[in-house]
């Protein structure tokens, strides 16, 4: 009896973390460049009570067995990299990536870490910075006397000077990895490989199967409201099924324990 306690214990936690998975997906419905994640789940080891194929009293072979599962847990939370809407912005040093790749950042350590999210703007040196101030990769210098900005397709920079004059700033680039899914999650829409993502490839925009860059557009969170209220619903009664155990398991104990009575 106390192993169906235990079973829907586990039930009860993995459907918690869901309901925090799909929160955090909620929370970020707005938010330029988020990826929305996505619980997953594992049954746990079996209790072989008669294993499948061996025999019983009779002699005669048993063609299933009886095996009693313990329960759930959580084998992972993948981050689904589908593409967002895009919203037209205006600005000119808001960019998105159509297709794949992410614009890389320098953080203050000199390490990089890398975003969907395009929401950029000058810093008093005139560099490409993100809303926290980390520059862009690679550097570029945005001359102060700057009247208009162009990013083509393939992330070549070039400002237009006093005079009419046309400038080439400098080239984005794009990184790209075999497992995006593993790259971990910082905060800020930022991420860093790890040794699941593998090491990343960077190239130009549009070539190597890399996405092109779009100005004055942002990619904005692929989060599906209505899916996940419908999930948030599926998993708050799956919660409540897996209490709904516990306390039939615990009714089930108080007959013994008053047999005695």
């Amino acid at each position: 009896m106390m192993r169906s306690l235990w079973t829907a214990a586990t039930g009860m936690t993995a459907q918690a973390l869901n309901v925090d998975v799909i929160s955090n997906n909620l929370a970020n419905v707005n938010t330029a460049g988020f990826k929305r994640g996505r619980a997953n789940f594992q049954d746990l080891m079996y209790q072989q009570i008669t294993s499948p194929g061996s025999q019983n009293s009779a002699g005669n072979q048993v063609p299933t067995g009886v095996q009693v599962g313990l329960g759930v847990r959580t084998a992972g939370i993948s981050r689904i990299f589908s593409e967002g809407s895009f919203q037209q912005t205006g600005n000119p040093l808001d960019m998105a990536v159509e297709g794949r790749g992410f614009f890389q950042v320098q953080l203050p350590d000199g390490s990089l870490a890398y975003t969907r999210t395009g929401s950029f703007s000058v810093d008093s040196q005139g560099q490409m910075v993100t809303p926290d101030g980390y520059i862009v990769q690679p550097a570029m210098t945005i001359p102060a006397d700057a009247l208009s900005i162009n990013i083509a397709q393939d992330g070549s920079l070039s400002v237009v000077q006093p005079g009419n004059v046309q400038t080439t700033i400098g080239q984005m680039q794009l990184a790209d990895f075999a497992n995006p899914d593993g790259l971990t999650a910082i905060g800020h829409s930022l991420f860093q490989e790890s040794q699941a993502s593998g090491s990343p490839t960077t190239g130009t925009p549009g070539l190597s199967g890399l996405g092109s860059v779009a100005q004055g557009t942002l990619e904005m969170s692929n989060v599906n409201t209505v899916e996940e209220m419908v999930n948030m619903i599926a998993a708050q009664r799956a919660y409540e099924m897996n209490s709904k155990s516990i306390q039939a398991a615990n009714e089930m104990l108080q007959m013994v324990s008053n047999i005695k009575r």
